[in-house]
């Protein structure tokens, strides 16, 4: 199996015109509600989990994965800093706490592999911990996996200039500007080691049974539609 590198991703990639995508779009949202429908009366679960650069439209892919889906059996889960409470256990608490019941779905909107990622960059984990967390994670996906619990997991790249793009379009609109903040900024200033982390992150936690798909991001109509296809395809697999 190889493994993915950011280097790899063609951010050309986009789909031929509005009609095309709107036609692709609802064919994937049917089959991911035919998934769900199936998931429901056979009680299985899956765990769908998104990471990816700041602005690189994991929230619209959310939003377009769920749309037709019935709410009642999926669960969005976006994750922020861990609460005060959270910070006095082990990092993976708070998603023990937040995986499917039976016959649903959990979308992870960032996940545990802010051990590796941010935390990692950021310096709020120790290089110790942080390291020991590949092992840690590839444990937690394996027990879950042989509890028959699918992972999908899905990084949205996008290139330097297209989230700098995003960034100013986001400060000079009203209604978009709640989602820029200062870490964003910041985070961006130290982009060469985030990319060394992310590949890191394929490296080391891309597994025959949950590999990591990266979705080439710099259309938003192409990645939304090819993160929804990757997903129906992966849970189709494991009907």
């Amino acid at each position: 199996m190889k493994t993915p590198r950011l280097t790899d991703i063609d951010l050309s990639l986009e789909m031929a015109d509005k009609k095309a995508y709107e036609h692709a779009l609802d064919k994937v949202q049917l089959r991911l509600l035919r998934l769900q429908q199936h998931h429901y009366h056979k009680r299985k679960r899956a765990i769908i989990a998104l990471e990816g650069w700041d602005a690189a439209g994991k929230g619209g892919t959310i939003r377009r994965m769920t749309e037709k889906l019935d709410p009642r059996g999926v669960r969005v889960w976006p994750i922020g800093s861990p609460t005060q409470d959270e910070q006095g256990r082990h990092y993976l608490y708070r998603f023990f706490q937040r995986l499917p019941e039976p016959g649903t779905w959990a979308i992870f909107d960032r996940t545990w592999y802010g051990r590796v990622l941010v935390e990692r960059v950021e310096h709020f984990a120790s290089k110790a911990e942080w390291k020991r967390a590949y092992d840690e994670i590839n444990e937690f996906e394996k027990m879950l996996i042989a509890d028959g619990v699918p992972i999908v997991k899905l990084f949205l790249h996008i290139s330097k200039t297209e989230q700098l793009k995003r960034f100013q379009e986001r400060e000079s609109n009203p209604y978009k500007r709640w989602k820029i903040t200062k870490d964003d900024w910041r985070n961006r200033r130290k982009w060469s080691k985030y990319e060394n982390a992310i590949d890191e992150m394929f490296e080391k936690t891309s597994t025959e049974r949950a590999p990591w798909t990266p979705i080439a991001a710099n259309r938003k109509w192409y990645a939304r539609v090819s993160a929804c296809e990757r997903v129906a395809d992966a849970l189709e697999g494991g009907s």
